[in-house]
């Protein structure tokens, strides 16, 4: 199977399973979704593969599912509630860098047969994790801050609080992606690879999280649908 066939399928297992942790679980559920996509974009982004005739980083797909959590929070329920999942996600975040750092720690048996490997993804992480930590914090702090302003600017353009949705979507979510491709290039990987390689991460991670960005608001569209039906059926008198 190849780059370009695992990545879409990626993207349609990932968004997939917000939606699905949405409907069935809810606040909850976008909240746990967003802390494991935090996490594990966190080890994928060690791996790069050459794909669409360009070298990338993986964990971009992961990734780019938290701005749409987070667009669900904002769109759904509350700036609060949205803010609330980036702290959760980051403090999580940290903790699994103490934990996994603990690892290393251990002197291991002469019958181990996986330290060498754990240690050499998990020696990476501090400074990926640490990178990405405080980019997170930025932008997404930034994409919901912006997806509100979109929202006021839909409200006064549009007289009506339901329409201008993939505006505030992909206004948001694009100005915000830039700011954390930059800076998370900078911070992650400056000194590690030349900077030829380190312009093709940056405009190869720009290009997918632009793609992202557009092709994830009809999921953003299907959540708000959901969210209308389940405050529907709870509004509904019990028989």
């Amino acid at each position: 199977m190849t780059n370009e066939l695992l990545i879409i399928l990626s993207f349609f297992l990932i968004y997939g399973g917000v939606i699905l942790f949405y409907y069935f679980f809810g606040k909850k559920g976008l909240l746990a979704f967003n802390i494991l996509s935090t996490i594990l974009a966190n080890i994928e982004v060690l791996i790069l593969v050459n794909a669409y005739g360009m070298e990338m980083t993986l964990g971009n797909v992961l990734f780019a599912s938290t701005f749409l959590i987070t667009d669900i929070f904002s769109e759904n329920h509350s700036r609060k509630d949205a803010n609330k999942a980036v702290i959760i996600s980051s403090l999580c975040s940290l903790f699994f860098v103490l934990i996994s750092q603990t690892w290393l720690l251990y002197t291991p048996s002469e019958n181990d047969l996986v330290s060498d490997s754990i240690r050499t993804i998990f020696s990476s992480t501090p400074r990926i994790v640490c990178a990405s930590l405080g980019v997170y914090l930025i932008s997404q702090l930034t994409d919901v801050w912006l997806y509100h302003k979109w929202w006021e600017w839909c409200k006064k353009h549009f007289k009506n609080s339901q329409k201008g949705l993939w505006i505030r979507n992909n206004g948001s979510t694009m100005i915000s992606q830039l700011i954390n491709t930059l800076l998370y290039t900078l911070f992650a990987f400056y000194g590690t690879y030349s900077n030829e390689i380190l312009l093709s991460i940056f405009g190869s991670t720009y290009l997918i999280y632009f793609i992202l960005s557009i092709i994830d608001t009809p999921f953003v569209y299907l959540a708000r649908k959901i969210h209308i039906a389940t405050e529907k059926k709870n509004t509904e008198p019990q028989e």
